[in-house]
């Protein structure tokens, strides 16, 4: 990949995360009616805008992970917040639990593992929210975050949601390299390492031969 290359997709990530951030901040503080000591940002929507904008194809950064990890998360945490056990036992179980159920809702969001604990901390504004927290700020955060990764890719050339062009059937071996050339030509980041990608598609043309 062309050190320009690679500097323009940096670029475009970091300006991507700046003008989206900017967007659900001041949307969401907005909506708070002018109240100064509402809510107005939930911490953890920051590292989902890095997966939103830096890696638009990753399967971690699609909006139902985005939105149903952060969300789910959220219910857990707060949960785990209201039970009463003591604070270290709680957000252990929030993150833990919430893993747990985001991994059975196919909506894995590292993020929202960050969300999982700051709703069980609790503090000031999630205890004045309340189960309001997860729509005013959390839910309108991240409703705004995914709709600005959406309108930024399509003005930027890139497919979000992610859609994966469907390649022409091999008519020889598929070598690392290969690998590399597509990598590039796609102008996408993926979440995954080149010569793992190699091994799972030489282990499917095994299975496939089999």
């Amino acid at each position: 990949m062309g050190a320009k290359t690679l500097w323009h997709r940096n670029a475009l990530g970091a300006a991507g995360a700046l003008l989206g951030m900017a967007a659900v901040g001041f949307i969401t503080r907005g909506l708070a009616g002018g109240d100064p000591a509402a809510a107005w940002l939930a911490a953890p929507v920051g590292a989902s805008a890095l997966l939103v904008f830096a890696l638009p194809a990753s399967p971690l950064a699609q909006p139902w992970p985005v939105i149903g990890g952060n969300l789910v998360a959220g219910v857990t945490g707060h949960m785990l917040g209201l039970s009463g056990l003591p604070l270290p036992l709680a957000v252990a179980l929030a993150v833990g639990l919430a893993t747990g159920a985001m991994m059975l809702m196919r909506c894995v969001h590292p993020p929202a593992g960050g969300t999982a604990a700051l709703m069980a901390l609790g503090g000031p504004a999630i205890a004045k929210a309340g189960w309001g927290f997860l729509l005013h700020p959390l839910g309108i955060n991240l409703a705004v975050l995914v709709v600005a990764g959406v309108i930024w890719h399509r003005l930027t050339g890139h497919s979000y949601p992610h859609r994966a062009a469907a390649p022409p059937m091999p008519q020889k071996r598929i070598e690392l390299h290969h690998i590399e050339q597509v990598l590039e030509e796609w102008d996408e980041t993926l979440d995954i390492d080149p010569q793992d990608l190699a091994a799972l598609i030489r282990a499917v043309e095994a299975k496939a031969h089999a």
